[in-house]
């Protein structure tokens, strides 16, 4: 089966399947979520909108003008009086009062803009700006040569027209207040002449003023709508940084007292185990009769189940202090050359005597000549130990644990131990690999321990760059696998020639 692992030293195991731990703040950023998603716009944006309109003005500054003035130096070509000029001039006018009123807005911090007022000034600057393209639909052109001349007036009407209903699709009712009085205006004109296209113009005018309207609003519409979808974007976004600061924030204070706890447990294991050294040597004393005999059999049994329950408190606290101190980053490692090998083989050995009392067959598949290791010869011993004791206390009577040590594929060396025994269930793993973690195998067994044999494994194999796999099935049996990285390997140097070395002596 895959393998699986363990990196927390608590018992509840998180299952990373099943929905957020923190219900309240998945439910609100699942609020947001659904509201980013389904609104169709906020149309409280007065501010904003202001705000965008001011800017769309300000880069669009040059256009109109730009084309007021390409519209009089073509008349003046054409033979149109001075009236063209004039108009251009207040035209232009009008439009740089409106850029004036529209960076001012653009600079205000949008907190400080105040709607109403601003909303009035716009319009009325745009209907100052209307006054100007009434004053061009009303110039006429007796002396120039240009025969149709409404014509070309109400295609320069329409082209302000759409451009305005771009520019000013933020600010509702602009376009009307810029182009009501000039279209009325150029009805009014061409009622007095009546040439044969001129109503068509006219009517071409009147139809284009509310399409035109209509664009703008839409256009409107979209900006409120963009304006909404950033807003409930900014929200979204501040809640999920507030989840994650407090998530961060838990994390950190979880570490903290993880970290106080193991040094908690490192100071007490040291201040219990001057009593217990006690317990067991005067436990041992009276139920070895080293001073005399006990006057009552009874005694000696009960001093001897007092050594036997102090030895056991003993090995827990070892356990727990040898946990605690890797936690705590305390752990030191006193590494020199080891051979794996050796370290493993006697190991063996000192489990054979339990392994035959349960009539368990321990195989050794040991591959031979394996370089040394640069290890902590005691952690390794207490790996080994760690692993071979597990496999005889969960392997049947009758059963077979097999050992094997030899080179990864990558060059590093490895121990395995497997077992023939009942297996874990793949959802109790990582529950075996945390600190006190016992499966339901475990708990049922009569040779119950403390749960802290393999998480001391992992530590001491983190602690050496190692990896430790742990592979089970059900009824089948659990392999135990300690690989020590290629880094850790020594190889060995070249022999010297016996002249250089005979030299090398006398010298």
């Amino acid at each position: 089966m895959p393998l699986l692992s363990s990196n927390t030293a608590d018992k509840n195991i998180v299952d990373r399947s099943k929905p957020h731990r923190n219900s309240d703040v998945a439910r609100a950023v699942k609020r947001t979520r659904d509201r980013l998603s389904q609104q169709a716009g906020n149309p409280d944006f007065d501010r904003e909108l202001l705000k965008l309109h001011a800017r769309a003005i300000v880069n669009s500054a040059a256009a109109v003008p730009l084309l007021v003035l390409t519209i009089a130096v073509a008349g003046l070509a054409a033979g149109m009086n001075t009236d063209t000029l004039v108009w251009a001039l207040f035209t232009m006018g009008c439009y740089a009062g409106l850029a004036i009123i529209a960076r001012r807005v653009d600079r205000t911090e949008a907190a400080a803009v105040k709607p109403d007022p601003i909303r009035n000034t716009f319009l009325a600057a745009h209907g100052l700006s209307g006054l100007g393209w009434a004053y061009f639909a009303s110039l006429g052109c007796g002396a120039c040569t240009i025969d149709q001349f409404p014509v070309i007036k109400a295609v320069i009407l329409l082209m302000a027209m759409a451009a305005t209903a771009i520019m000013a699709s933020s600010l509702r009712g602009a376009l009307l207040a810029t182009f009501a009085i000039p279209v009325a205006t150029y009805a009014y004109v061409g009622s007095q002449g009546w040439m044969p296209a001129e109503p068509i113009m006219v009517a071409l005018l009147v139809a284009a003023l509310p399409f035109f309207a209509y664009v703008a609003h839409h256009l409107n519409r979209s900006s409120v709508m963009l304006l909404s979808f950033r807003t409930e974007k900014d929200s979204l976004i501040a809640e999920l940084e507030t989840a994650k600061a407090m998530s961060d924030e838990a994390r950190r204070r979880a570490e903290e007292a993880n970290l106080a706890k193991s040094r908690f447990l490192a100071s007490m294991s040291h201040e219990l185990r001057t009593p217990l050294n006690a317990i067991l040597g005067f436990s041992e004393v009276m139920a070895n009769e080293v001073l005399g005999p006990m006057g009552n059999d009874t005694y000696k049994a009960y001093a001897s189940d007092v050594h036997d329950s102090g030895r056991h408190l003993l090995d827990l606290i070892n356990e727990i202090l040898d946990l605690s101190r890797i936690e705590a980053g305390r752990y030191q490692l006193n590494e020199e050359p080891v051979t794996l090998l050796a370290i493993v083989e006697d190991c063996c050995h000192m489990m054979e005597l339990r392994a035959r009392n349960k009539d368990i067959r321990i195989v050794e598949e040991f591959e031979h000549q394996l370089p040394r290791l640069f290890a902590d010869e005691r952690a390794v011993r207490q790996i080994a130990l760690n692993l071979l004791s597990n496999a005889v206390k969960f392997t049947p009577t009758g059963g077979e644990v097999r050992v094997r040590v030899g080179w990864t594929a990558g060059g590093g060396q490895y121990v395995s131990i497997k077992d023939n025994g009942p297996g874990i269930p793949a959802d109790e793993i990582p529950v075996v690999l945390s600190a006190f973690g016992q499966g339901s195998i475990a708990i049922k067994s009569a040779e119950q321990g403390t749960g802290l044999g393999l998480p001391i494994v992992q530590g001491l194999m983190a602690m050496h760059g190692g990896e430790f796999e742990l592979y089970s099935k059900l009824r089948e049996g659990t392999e135990a696998i300690a690989i020590f990285p290629p880094t850790r390997v020594m190889e060995q140097l070249p022999a010297l020639p016996t002249k250089v070395a005979a030299g090398s002596r006398r010298r």
